[in-house]
């Protein structure tokens, strides 16, 4: 790991607050088709860089920060019973067929507590490209969901920098997604602040539709050979371009403008012009397919909403392909309307048809299907409060990724710190990075240090 040394680790349970009531824990939580979906695949991983706490006199010392951490996230915890907990799993003898659900057994979270006093807060901030190094300030790493029956659900790794410190966190896609896991990182915010009660209270019971039996039966063998192969992924090679507020609005009216209306999103316009200025760059046949891969939130799709706080994952992946002529031929508008096209459908119904087919057939992702060129993926989301999870010592500078579930067109969105800029982590083969970063009509929209 080079630069980052493990100092110690250790399980944290949670703990309650004697002064405070705390709700009562479940030991159970069933799994649908949105969270088995994710069983094959590794975790999320995304952390936060912070310049070092100071006190009125100096700076304030490493052992008092991770024992207040420490403290903190043991009182969070209880919160978020499943977040301690392990997978468990049951074979159904009737078809051949395995469940799993969520032990809320208290077994604990990973912590560790590391250092790189060689590294420093600029040495993340300003590399034009994402150090490899990043990827050892977090926990879990190679860890995949179905790994979480023995394995903790949650990590945290504290890993201290000269002048500063980052919080990585992983947590089993299974659990939940982005929503989830910013909802956990700003609830352990509030208790490390000061608050008793966290401001928004998880929602635990999972949705199921009507007339659906549960626990969900899956064709899976844990013990496949199979799920042990090590897949070969090439080397790759991240950087983050920043869009400002400004920039993104001139691709939105240009995006509008081409086609005459006015429906186009912030969203689809920068994510037309990111997919276009991939594809110019991998030089493809004309006649060769591309992808792109979003996300589509279910949260205020069904009939009624879920509620503010569901604590489950609550999404899925829709796919737009074209070829790589007709893309580049058409124009920004037409590739943003395309992906317009394709959300504007996403109805209660087309919802609800996903997720009876998928009980029907389950399909879960593996990490080999996620390698096969000629398309781009979208996790994450500019609209999480990332910069607001603030533990008392001020907000973060920075957000990065781990190295979990990257491939070759793997895009992750964050907001940028001044609002309404978006920064998109671009992960891709160093051949296309070098000629994406020269290609003019992308760097145009990037706002670039001074």
């Amino acid at each position: 790991m080079g630069e980052v040394q493990i100092i110690s680790t250790c399980l944290v349970v949670a703990t309650p607050n004697e002064s405070i009531s705390i709700p009562k824990n479940i030991s159970k939580i069933e799994m649908t088709p949105w969270d088995l979906q994710f069983l094959l695949v590794n975790t999320i991983q995304k952390g936060l860089l912070f310049h070092k706490p100071k006190d009125e006199n100096n700076n304030i010392p490493i052992s008092s920060l991770i024992d207040h951490l420490k403290t903190s996230l043991s009182h969070t915890l209880c919160f978020f019973p499943l977040l301690t907990g392990r997978f468990s799993t049951v074979k159904n003898t009737d078809d051949d067929t395995i469940s799993f659900f969520i032990n809320c057994n208290n077994i604990g979270v990973e912590f560790i507590h590391a250092n790189a006093l060689k590294l420093s807060v600029s040495s993340i901030l300003d590399s034009v490209h994402v150090p490899i190094f990043v990827h050892h300030l977090f926990p879990l790493n190679n860890t995949r969901n179905f790994e979480c029956v023995t394995k903790p659900l949650f990590g945290v790794q504290i890993t201290e920098l000269v002048d500063g410190f980052f919080i990585g966190c992983t947590m089993s896609h299974c659990l939940g997604d982005g929503t989830c896991f910013w909802h956990f990182f700003n609830s352990w915010s509030e208790i490390s602040r000061g608050y008793e009660v966290i401001s928004k209270i998880p929602v635990l019971k999972r949705y199921f539709s009507e007339k659906m039996e549960i626990p969900i039966h899956l064709p899976l063998k844990l013990d496949d050979e199979k799920l042990s192969e090590k897949i070969e992924v090439p080397q790759l090679v991240e950087r983050i371009f920043h869009f400002s507020k400004e920039s993104i609005g001139r691709l939105k009216g240009k995006a509008n403008s081409e086609i005459g209306v006015n429906s186009i999103s912030s969203f689809q316009a920068y994510l037309a012009h990111l997919w276009r200025s991939v594809t110019r760059c991998c030089k493809l046949d004309d006649k060769e397919e591309v992808s792109i891969n979003v996300i589509i939130g279910t949260r205020s799709r069904l009939n009624p909403p879920l509620q503010e706080g569901y604590f489950g994952n609550a999404a899925y992946f829709k796919t737009v392909k074209t070829t790589a002529g007709e893309l580049l031929e058409n124009g920004l508008g037409w590739a943003a309307m395309q992906i317009n096209k394709m959300v504007a459908a996403q109805s209660f119904e087309e919802v609800m048809k996903f997720y009876k087919e998928w009980v029907e057939k389950p399909m879960l992702f593996t990490n080999a299907s996620v390698l096969v060129g000629n398309k781009i993926g979208i996790s994450s989301s500019p609209r999480y409060n990332i910069y607001g999870v603030d533990f008392g010592w001020g907000k973060p500078v920075a957000v990065r990724s781990g190295k979990a579930n990257k491939n070759d067109g793997k895009i992750t969105l964050f907001p940028g710190i001044e609002e309404g800029s978006v920064d998109i982590e671009v992960c891709i083969l160093p051949e296309t990075m070098q000629a994406l970063e020269n290609d003019q009509e992308f760097m145009e929209v990037v706002t670039t240090k001074a």
